[in-house]
């Protein structure tokens, strides 16, 4: 049986020609094209978390959480891996006027600096909750099915049990995003060895394609987004 990481005979030559021309420019296609304290708020973050050695979401990918939080009219989301702001700005502007990031990280110097292009971005200070420490055991004091949509941005060797914290949080119709699943491309490559990171990400790619209570979709922006809405209940 064909592995299912394995790019089909002939793609190659496509990938790497019009089609990876036609994904750079989508995924500059959610750029800020308006200067605006929103786009400065955004630089001022991307330029913290460089210097962090943080790689912070892409435009597209941030434009496709964006699309996704007002899809699903969002009033409650809970981000892991805080950052310095970015996917958060892209994330509170989708979401509804009331409602409230609740956003989770290790560092809490990296959540300062959110804080601050918050602000910068326009919003208020309650639209933001900060959870200093670490995911897994901030999750479980989180309340169950209080969440319209978890995004994942932390640490890829938790990201399965990521998974089964979200499963409790979200509502019925909610939706959970993995950022970086493409790991820069070593998730599809069989050629040589993987790391444990990477085989950690293809099993999270199994779990979820073969759940049958997620309704899954792998976006090509960024370094991969993997989403999946929890289906309703029967």
């Amino acid at each position: 049986m064909q592995s299912p990481w394995r790019v089909r005979r002939g793609q190659e030559r496509v990938i790497t020609g019009n089609r990876q021309a036609s994904w750079a420019f989508a995924d500059a296609y959610g750029a800020e094209l308006v200067e605006n304290a929103e786009s400065v708020a955004l630089r001022w973050a991307r330029e913290r978390a460089q210097e962090s050695g943080l790689r912070a979401v892409s435009s597209g990918t941030g434009a496709a959480l964006r699309m996704l939080a007002a899809t699903c009219g969002a009033k409650a989301v809970a981000e892991i891996g805080t950052g310095c702001g970015v996917s958060g700005i892209h994330l509170l502007h989708g979401m509804r006027p009331d409602g409230v990031l609740t956003t989770v990280d290790v560092e809490p110097e990296w959540q300062q600096f959110a804080r601050h292009a918050f602000r910068g971005a326009g919003f208020a200070h309650n639209r933001a909750r900060f959870i200093p420490g670490h995911a897994l055991e901030v999750l479980p004091r989180l309340a169950d099915g209080g969440y319209d949509l978890v995004f994942c941005d932390g640490d890829r060797m938790e990201y399965l049990d990521y998974l089964g914290e979200a499963m409790r949080l979200l509502r019925p119709g909610g939706l959970i995003c993995f950022e970086g699943t493409f790991a820069e491309g070593r998730t599809v490559d069989t050629s040589t060895a993987q790391s444990a990171e990477v085989l950690k990400m293809r099993e999270l790619l199994r779990t979820v394609r073969e759940s049958t209570t997620l309704l899954p979709a792998l976006l090509p922006c960024g370094d991969g987004l993997l989403c999946a809405v929890k289906r309703e209940d029967d």
